[in-house]
């Protein structure tokens, strides 16, 4: 510590001219040699002194060296005066040594210092100026995904009025083609595929609505997760069941909790399915993991598909990334805005075998209440 090292060089320093003085007082007065060397030693502990003590020290050091002089100055009493003012001239060198070097260090410590504060407020400087400028950068970023939103809302007004109404009658067309073209006919397989390939433009339409349309916070509609999972199953069976795919439902059972917004969860969950349908080969398995968590519960949806690539991973939440070709980009987007919006989280995990996994956790419906001010009556 500071106080311990000042300690310990003052007691240096005091025992230093202590000895010096007894060895002024314990040589014999003829041997000049010693004593002219002792005075000169005394030099050693004032400059000492004022190195590491300041001008303060320096003096001190200076007016104790002078006291353990004094043995050498008792041999010159009854001599001529010129010997003896030559020998009292020692002692107003050493306090003009204690002064001048007391007085440099202090100036070289006050400048140390100065460097040491300006050196911290450039380090500061530097700190808040790097902050600033991520701010500003993911301020730039944050306006440029705004004004895409922007200039995307303005594409869904016209998409949904230029696209919408002629896809419901194209659908409509093909719902009475399906008639009269039953299963069998030779151009019942082009009915379904005019069917399919209108239900996957309503489907882009949608999700591009979706993306651009905020997501509400409210409490309507809310029912027990367990049963969302459910329909989900219901709603998905026959697409599954056309690539032999194995859908299953395990973990934790979760009655009542937690209470989740119907429709945006069954699109939440729609999405992530339906990727994973799309990923998966024929015969492929899904599995749909839910457990109570810290805070809340956890859904983790893996597949056996071929996976998310390393540099897909990093942007799979950005807007217009897919990693199925001819996709959107935008349900994984839409998805995390849903449950964040419900005060939870969507993520991408390491899956243990091949494949793809993503967790959604949601809070508990007590926390997810209190958090939004509201009270039970």
């Amino acid at each position: 510590m500071p106080g311990n090292s000042h300690t310990r060089r003052a007691a240096l320093l005091l025992a230093m001219v202590i000895l010096i003085g007894l060895l002024h007082l314990l040589t014999p007065g003829h041997d000049l040699f010693f004593h002219d060397t002792y005075r000169r030693l005394s030099y050693f502990p004032i400059v000492l002194g004022g190195l590491w003590f300041g001008l303060r020290g320096g003096l001190i050091l200076a007016l104790l060296s002078s006291i353990a002089f004094t043995p050498h100055l008792l041999l010159y009493l009854g001599r001529p005066l010129e010997s003896y003012l030559s020998e009292l001239t020692e002692i107003l060198l050493y306090i003009g040594a204690g002064t001048l070097t007391g007085f440099i260090a202090g100036r070289e410590k006050k400048t140390r210092e100065q460097y040491r504060l300006t050196s911290e407020k450039l380090e500061q400087s530097y700190t808040r100026l790097h902050r600033q400028t991520q701010e500003l950068l993911t301020a730039e970023e944050h306006l440029a995904e705004a004004q895409k939103i922007s200039a995307l809302g303005q594409l869904s007004a016209s998409l949904a009025h230029e696209i919408k109404n002629p896809l419901a009658s194209i659908r409509g067309t093909a719902e009475i083609l399906r008639d009269d073209f039953p299963p069998g006919h030779p151009k019942h397989e082009f009915v379904e595929i005019l069917a399919k390939e209108s239900d996957r433009l309503h489907r882009t339409v949608d999700e591009i609505l979706g993306f651009a349309r905020p997501q509400a916070k409210g409490r309507n509609n809310r029912e027990p997760l367990v049963r969302i999972v459910d329909r989900v199953q219901a709603l998905l069976a026959r697409q599954l069941k056309d690539k032999a795919i194995t859908f299953s439902v395990s973990g934790d059972k979760i009655d009542q909790e937690p209470l989740v917004e119907s429709d945006a969860m069954t699109q939440v969950l729609l999405n992530i399915i339906l990727n994973a349908h799309d990923a998966v080969p024929v015969g492929g398995k899904i599995n749909l993991l839910s457990q109570t968590a810290p805070g809340g519960y956890t859904l983790t949806i893996c597949d056996n598909g071929p996976g998310i690539t390393t540099e897909l991973r990093e942007k799979i939440f950005e807007p217009f990334i897919s990693a199925r070709e001819g996709g959107t980009g935008l349900g994984l987007v839409i998805s995390r805005k849903i449950i964040e919006a419900q005060g939870g989280t969507l993520t991408l995990a390491e899956p243990e075998d091949n494949g793809a996994c993503f967790i959604i956790f949601l809070p508990d419906s007590s926390e997810v209440s209190t958090a939004r001010g509201e009270t039970s009556i």
